[in-house]
């Protein structure tokens, strides 16, 4: 029996080589912005800025040059996907910074408001003890009886954990330093509890995805920005 695997979920990943003076420089000003607070505002929930009007990092100068190098990545991973880039034009809607403190994490959710969403890491060691960014598929489309895959002693072959291979019910990607990963923003994805002594750093960055400008859009492409017209 030969099993194809068909429609993956499309993953990015780069890794940079960020110099140790700028993260230093960037985990001290991500800190200066987080100032006494500590949580989301449960103290269990990692704190993120842009539940608290930190949404635009991009536009401080200790991170433009990073969130510019970001964003040719985001351009790159459409190329990758075959979209023809003089049809669209990319966008930046909000830059912010997260930072998950020892057994803080981030609840499952995503991002309805954007297309591609994007996580820079600023520390880990790949080891996974700082949190792993787990990501689920939008249908568990192989587990043939619905709930099978995810519920409660499913009839599968395995040490008691959930299932892998085919009816994996989610992937975990561990934070290492310099690490960019990009995926649809749609897709379901959480920060599991962090295990080290150190908090994590990380910037989460969304894209959205218009017509260019000065172009009729079809109805499943918004036109470019500059063509809305406010109305309050």
């Amino acid at each position: 029996m030969q099993i194809e695997g068909l429609f993956p979920l499309a993953l990015g990943q780069v890794q940079l080589r960020p110099d140790p003076l700028v993260i230093a420089r960037q985990l001290q000003v991500i800190l200066e912005l987080r100032g006494a607070a500590d949580g989301n505002p449960d103290p269990a929930c990692a704190w993120t800025g842009d539940l608290n009007g930190i949404g635009q990092l991009h536009r401080h100068p200790a991170f433009s040059g990073l969130v510019d190098e970001l964003s040719h990545h985001a351009a790159a991973y459409l190329d990758a996907l075959g979209f023809d880039r003089s049809r669209l034009a990319l966008h930046l809607q909000r830059c912010w910074p997260v930072v998950s403190e020892p057994r803080q994490v981030v609840g499952r959710h995503h991002h309805p408001n954007a297309h591609l969403s994007g996580v820079y890491y600023l520390n880990g060691d790949g080891s996974g003890r700082s949190g792993c960014l787990r990501l689920w598929p939008s249908r568990q489309v192989n587990e043939l009886v619905p709930g099978l895959a995810v519920g409660h002693d499913g009839p599968f072959r395995s040490n008691g954990g959930p299932p892998a291979g085919w009816l994996q019910p989610w992937v975990d990607l561990a934070p290492r330093a310099g690490l960019f990963v990009l995926f649809p923003s749609s897709t379901d994805h959480a920060v599991m509890p962090n295990d080290d002594e150190e908090g994590r750093f990380s910037i989460s960055l969304d894209f959205a995805l218009t017509a260019p400008a000065g172009v009729t859009a079809a109805e499943y492409l918004a036109p470019h920005p500059q063509e809305w017209f406010p109305l309050a």
